[in-house]
């Protein structure tokens, strides 16, 4: 797989990624700002930002200029926040290459911010905030971030809080994209069916952006010597909880071993949680695992929506399939499997312009040397069933165990003892 990478002579950074036989292209910008990157009384900026550019620019100053101008080019287009980046992406066909170059670019580079717009925007996320809080299986991913990082730039919803919204000003969000929206900190990357000339555009779009040193994120500080637990009392029907531990950032050599252990645990349907949770004891409809690592710290957690009734057989399944993996690696055959299933997902995961502009992406926004899929492939493969073993011994400790749930309950007591890896 072919792809190359420029840095501009100010700082900001393009990779294209071409694609001859594929009929669509795919703009992504992407810049180093996001919750990571906010004081307390501006937890929620970074998000804001990204939906009041929607708003207008110098040359489409109606509010729905850009979207109509994207649905009538029968775009697909969005944007996101994260933790420790923002993005804004538009796919389309080929033929229309330049011209959602040049919407995306406007919408980073010039957005209006208008302040007519302002108060009914603050309507909007306060709304989103609210719709995912009455969303269990939603919400519980917040609560377990809370636990785990508590009052920092890393426990806070993303999004911001009701209060910090309210609060901000038109003035608050020019500054903000002043301070953080510059070359250094800004990645484009272009994948998909293209001609010759869209890179040299780019480069002249994105010459002029500040060449202004990008801000700092703040450190994350992590403390856990014992299980902690956070329990939110909601009267639903079922209840839906993520149980977790620290691991480590996505820079560490141990990050494939994590790969292949996910996928031995809830790599598909015959994955060990999977079979264990749903099909022998029928505790529940979803249930996975994932790890979230970011650049200076990580997790490995896994989230269910559980019978209320049996809680505790959930937790001792989990924890029970966790404790196999400390006390004996998985069989060769299990192995295989696992490693053919990240493989095979990889794959396919990458079978469009907008999947391989997010690949890239994702690598050179977190400063991470580009690796190709071949590359991910070879690291899949070198993992042994030691390796895994040794993994789970290092990360499934008891005191590094921590528990969210949200259900009818009323405290923490009732499972602090289960949080026992010996039992």
């Amino acid at each position: 797989m072919n792809f190359s990478k420029k840095v501009l002579p100010n700082g900001a950074r393009l990779i294209v990624v071409p694609m001859p036989e594929s009929p669509t292209v795919t703009v992504t910008v992407l810049v180093e700002a996001g919750s990571k990157y906010e004081a307390k009384k501006l937890n929620g900026i970074s998000h804001f930002l990204e939906h009041f550019a929607f708003k207008g620019t110098a040359r489409r100053p109606k509010t729905a200029d850009l979207s109509r101008e994207l649905d009538s080019l029968g775009a697909q287009y969005n944007a996101f926040t994260a933790q420790e980046f923002t993005g804004y992406y538009a796919k389309a066909h080929k033929d229309k290459a330049e011209k959602i170059l040049d919407i995306v670019s406007d919408m980073y580079l010039n957005p209006l911010l208008p302040e007519a717009e302002l108060e009914k925007e603050k309507g909007v996320i306060i709304q989103e905030i609210k719709m995912y809080e009455d969303e269990p299986a939603s919400h519980v991913q917040d609560l377990f971030l809370a636990l785990l990082y508590g009052d920092q730039p890393a426990g806070w919803n993303i999004a911001g809080t009701t209060k910090t919204v309210a609060g901000f000003t038109r003035q608050a969000l020019a500054n903000y994209k002043e301070r953080h929206y510059v070359a250094e900190a800004t990645a484009v990357i272009v994948a998909g069916g293209f001609n010759n000339t869209l890179a040299s555009n780019v480069e002249n779009i994105f010459r002029g952006l500040s060449g202004a040193k990008k801000p700092e994120k703040a450190k994350v500080k992590e403390a856990q010597k014992t299980p902690a637990i956070l329990v939110k009392h909601k009267e639903t029907d079922q209840t839906h909880l993520v149980l977790g531990v620290r691991a480590f950032s996505t820079f560490d050599p141990r990050v494939p071993a994590l790969k292949v252990l996910t996928a031995v645990l809830a790599g598909g349907m015959s994955s060990r949680l999977f079979t264990k949770l749903r099909n022998e004891l029928g505790l529940c409809y979803y249930v996975g695992a994932a790890p979230d690592l970011y650049t200076d710290h990580g997790l490995f957690q896994v989230a269910a929506g559980v019978d209320t009734a049996k809680v505790e057989l959930a937790l001792r399944a989990v924890i029970g399939e966790w404790r196999r993996l400390v006390l004996e690696p998985p069989p060769s055959a299990e192995l295989r499997k696992a490693k053919d299933f990240l493989i095979g997902n990889l794959y396919l995961g990458l079978e469009s312009s907008d999947e391989l502009a997010q690949f890239f992406g994702s690598q050179e926004i977190l400063r991470k040397p580009l690796k190709t899929p071949e590359t991910f492939v070879k690291e899949i493969e070198v993992v042994t069933a030691a390796d895994i073993q040794q993994l789970a011994k290092s990360i499934f400790k008891e005191e590094n165990l921590n528990l969210a749930l949200i259900g009818p309950f009323q405290d923490q007591k009732p499972f602090l003892p289960l949080l026992n890896l010996k039992q």
